[in-house]
């Protein structure tokens, strides 16, 4: 077995799609979900909200929902980083041909 066998091949991203809304605004109305928290991991933060609420903030509670949603909020900031360098590639491209 030669060494690049064991190297993961690297993943393709679809940065154009965006993605897509699983919380509907009536569900983050209903649960109360503040404006500047409504975004592409709201349904990650309504069930961590409500464990926070109904275990009184433990911070031994709710772990498995924290995760999960810092790992979305995570995804979600690699996913603009990676359309941010892709536009200001292309910015660079159109200003060297020009």
């Amino acid at each position: 077995m030669s060494a690049d066998a064991s190297v993961a091949p690297p993943v393709a991203h679809d940065d154009d799609a965006s993605p897509r809304m699983i919380a509907s605004q009536e569900e983050m109305k209903q649960n109360r979900l503040p404006l500047e928290w409504r975004d592409y991991c709201a349904h990650k933060l309504i069930p961590l909200r409500k464990c926070r609420y109904d275990n009184y903030y433990l911070p031994w509670r709710c772990e498995d929902e924290r995760h999960a949603y810092e790992k979305c909020q995570y995804d979600d900031y690699k996913r603009r980083m990676r359309l941010a360098t892709k536009v200001r590639e292309q910015q660079a491209q159109e200003k060297q041909e020009a």
